[in-house]
């Protein structure tokens, strides 16, 4: 295998594009395993009746399945530099599978939450994965449409996970979760595997087990004291949260002079791409949005308003499957145009969703809520798309899964302080006036507090919007300071390996 691999090949003009088959085959597999991940939201009730547990010790389910990807992510740059395309996806989809199985059949809560711990490290890979070998295979002209097509799945995952584990919950115990979520996995990794090929050169490197460690403490102490704040606890939280983060700094000094070594975990080096940072930041920022909405309207709908757990998925599905459903159209606007068409717009209208939220009250139509979610879920695909494809775009390939892991890490942090920073503020408020207006008055104040900061906040996205560029920059060099090599060289190389002129893996014939 060749370096050629690391390029797509580029359509002749009048040639249809389509996306390649590897590409694919991730996507179905990311999206079981991330439609996975917030499906158990609604069988919180069903586990504290199954098991005699308590609310707090249910929520965990949820809990340790974050904090797991938090502290696998970090991992999953070397990981995938050291083995091949076929090893990591066989890996994630066998990891998922065992714990599938261990979470339908256990007997006690703690079996079934070792099981979500299983699953949430084979999820942990998928997604840096896919997103890697996106950046390998696919050309940079035709990156915003792919892209599209992977937001559409990793959208609609989780926006359908809430609703559908509402439907099948009405129909049986919670183990049904799982075991119609089994076999579907299982034909997608043997599908994946039976036409899945290699697009990467493996790399030889030694792995610095000191920094495996105080990712995993830091990361998941940082997630883990963040999701207590949401719980209602400060003093404790506040203490775990402070640990994590002096642990991720010790971290990132490991890096720093790790790299200089040239075997780093995880290679900080992707940060020196103004770019890359700048959709980082509001990726984050945007996320934290978008998170803290999702708890925000659900207490609002089913707390205040006394809809059921399944009224409230229908009422907020819509959202979430028109952000995934817009994704291709915004690749291909992303395409044409390049990204701050779709960005600044997208970053004015989440902060004019969040503010339109932050005015709800205990008589606010209910289609009123649907429509200001509907454009905050829109914004948030406008801006999405753009943003990982320049960000990732903006780096060397070398760094394209370091920078994949940072992009997931982040992610899940952001989760967790999105949270914490809607339910400490909502808390907070409602404490503030509920002795002059009511506990249910005092709750609809603390939502409308939650929801402004989360706007005050989002006007971080907008800067960040007006900042990018309209296309990633490219690179000009190396982190070793040699030049990258021609996209138009590379294929050449590829011309000769199939009759269409394409990778095999790429082309899929």
């Amino acid at each position: 295998m060749t370096a050629a691999v690391t390029t797509s090949h580029r359509p002749l003009d009048g040639e249809k594009r389509r996306t390649p088959a590897v590409i694919t085959l991730l996507v179905l597999a990311t999206f079981v395993v991330i439609l996975n991940e917030t499906i158990m939201l609604n069988a919180i009730p069903n586990l504290m009746n199954s098991f005699g547990v308590t609310e707090h010790a249910a929520q965990w389910v949820s809990t340790a399945f974050m904090l797991t990807m938090a502290s696998v992510i970090p991992v999953t740059g070397w990981f995938l530099q050291r083995v091949t395309t076929r090893t990591a996806y066989a890996t994630a989809m066998g990891v998922f599978i065992a714990g599938t199985v261990i979470s339908a059949i256990a007997p006690v809560f703690g079996i079934l939450l070792a099981g979500r711990v299983i699953q949430a490290a084979g999820t942990a890979v998928m997604m840096p994965l896919l997103m890697t070998t996106l950046m390998t295979v696919v050309d940079e002209s035709d990156r915003g449409r792919v892209m599209g097509n992977v937001t559409m799945a990793v959208s609609v995952a989780p926006a359908l996970g809430p609703t559908l584990s509402g439907l099948i919950l009405g129909f049986g115990s919670w183990r049904l979760l799982f075991l119609l979520v089994l076999p579907i996995a299982v034909g997608v990794a043997w599908s994946g595997l039976r036409r899945l090929e290699n697009v990467n050169e493996p790399a030889e490197s030694s792995v610095d087990w000191a920094s495996v460690v105080i990712a995993a403490l830091g990361f998941g102490s940082l997630v883990y004291g963040l999701s207590r704040f949401a719980e209602g606890e400060v003093g404790i939280p506040l203490v775990i949260a402070a640990v994590g983060a002096v642990l991720i700094l010790g971290f990132v000094l490991r890096q720093l002079r790790l790299q200089r070594t040239g075997s780093p975990l995880l290679d900080l080096r992707a940060f020196l791409h103004g770019t890359f940072t700048k959709s980082l930041v509001l990726m984050a920022v945007a996320f934290l949005a978008m998170m803290g909405s999702m708890i925000l309207l659900p207490l609002y709908l089913q707390t205040v308003r006394g809809l059921s757990p399944l009224s409230t998925g229908l009422l907020v599905m819509p959202g979430g499957l028109a952000m995934g459903l817009l994704g291709p159209t915004v690749g291909r606007i992303f395409d044409a145009y390049g990204g701050r068409v779709l960005v600044i717009p997208g970053s004015i209208g989440i902060v004019a969703a969040l503010g339109g939220l932050s005015q709800i009250s205990l008589t606010t139509p209910y289609w009123l809520v649907l429509v200001l979610h509907l454009v905050l879920m829109v914004s948030l695909a406008a801006a999405f798309t753009p943003v990982f494809t320049l960000g990732l775009g903006s780096l060397p390939a070398h760094l394209y899964s370091h920078g994949s892991s940072i992009l997931g890490t982040l992610q899940q942090v952001a989760a967790a302080f999105g949270t914490a920073l809607a339910v400490t503020v909502m808390s907070v408020r409602s404490d503030q006036v509920v002795d002059e207006v009511g506990a249910v008055a005092a709750h609809v104040s603390g939502l409308q507090a939650a929801f402004m900061v989360s706007a005050g906040l989002a006007l971080i996205v907008v800067l960040m919007a007006v900042l990018l560029p309209a296309r990633a920059e490219g690179h000009e060099e190396s982190a070793d300071g040699a030049a990258e090599e021609p996209a138009a060289d590379l294929d050449a190389e590829l011309a000769e390996l199939c009759e269409h002129g394409r990778e095999p893996a790429v082309c899929g014939c």
